[in-house]
């Protein structure tokens, strides 16, 4: 789409047709006299080549239409600022430092407020520190783009947060791990960190064990209402608070799923696979499966062979669904193909459905 397309497609999408600003009277058709702005934004006449320099900087940087205009309407002001002391330093460092291709344009729009930080106080302090504990570019890009707010983020509780954790025995490598595959959980005060450490260690997970920092970060993460909602889900379903606890022990990531996600898990399980309950509870991990992508198509796969006496029926199968997919193809499609040739079109179909 060429530019001056572009800036129609803005002002019908984003700004107040109805309030032409008077300065751009004198402005060539050429460049943006059909571009009206909000009233927030103030347009310097001496300056209303502007926008157009903007779209083209952005442009240069291979945003596409629909990341410009998602930009535009979280930041208007973006189409006044300025491309040699503001926007210019900070593409180029962020491209120096890993963020190049489309890296740059889905981290911008993902944090617009990157546009607006400083780039020496805020920017390049917090990639700096990131650098210094995940060692590589390659690293330090993954964890951002994981959590694209912390490039812009105080830096404070950060090195606390982990010097914390290493404290109570968390081995180094585990700590580095987990910001580089969960850096929200190093940005909370250092207070809240304590006492999710302190609530872990209370529920029976010891620090020098891998699901230590799992049960921590999924702690942190929740507020104390968003947990007793989680409880109250779990309680409605039949499972009592002992069970919960026993699930969360052995699998710390089945509490952070939506009630949404649980209760369908739960309805599959319960009312069409015919699961008890205490089946349930002793695999927690079965609540973390996808049901459409990965659930149900198995079990249709084990109901035709069932069904065609080549496998026992079986009431705890979860040691089927924990199979990879390529395990599972293996030995339960292609094993079988023989004897039931559409079987890979049984599986393929029940997939398709969940798309």
């Amino acid at each position: 789409m060429q530019l001056k397309n572009l800036l129609s497609l803005l002002q019908k999408r984003f700004f107040k047709t109805s309030t032409i600003l008077s300065a751009t009277s004198s402005i060539p058709s050429s460049s943006f006299t059909a571009l009206s702005a909000p009233k927030t934004l103030q347009v310097d006449k001496s300056n209303a080549q502007n926008p157009q320099s903007v779209l083209s900087f952005l442009k240069s940087y291979k945003f596409d239409d629909t990341q410009i205009a998602k930009l535009i309407s979280q930041r208007p002001s973006l189409l006044q600022s300025k491309i040699l002391t503001n926007l210019s330093p900070k593409f180029q460092f962020l491209v120096e430092n890993g963020f190049s291709g489309e890296l740059l344009p889905k981290l911008i729009v993902s944090n617009s407020r990157i546009l607006y930080r400083s780039l020496d106080s805020k920017i390049k302090p917090m990639y700096e520190l990131l650098k210094k504990f995940l060692e590589t570019e390659e690293r330090v890009v993954a964890s951002v783009m994981r959590a694209s707010w912390m490039l812009t983020s105080d830096t404070t509780p950060l090195v606390p947060n982990m010097e914390l954790l290493i404290r109570e025995g968390v081995p180094e490598k585990r700590v580095i791990h987990l910001l580089l595959s969960h850096p929200r959980t190093f940005m909370h005060k250092v207070e809240r960190m304590i006492v999710c450490i302190q609530t872990a260690k209370e529920l029976g997970f010891q620090p020098s064990c891998a699901t230590f920092t799992e049960a921590v970060r999924i702690i942190v993460s929740m507020t104390d209402s968003t947990w007793k909602k989680k409880m109250e889900t779990f309680k409605d379903l039949g499972w009592s608070e002992d069970d919960i606890i026993y699930a969360f022990t052995r699998c710390p990531v089945c509490l952070a799923f939506s009630e949404v996600k649980i209760r369908k898990a739960m309805d599959f399980y319960v009312k069409t696979m015919k699961l008890e309950l205490e089946d349930i509870i002793s695999i927690p991990m079965l609540l973390c499966f996808s049901i459409d992508r990965r659930i149900r198509p198995r079990y249709h796969v084990l109901k035709v062979l069932v069904s065609k006496e080549l496998i026992k029926h079986d009431n705890k199968p979860g040691w089927v669904f924990r199979q990879s997919e390529t395990a599972f193809l293996d030995n339960y499609v292609f094993k079988y193909a023989g004897e039931v040739p559409n079987l890979l079109e049984v599986y393929n179909a029940a997939k398709t459905k969940a798309i």
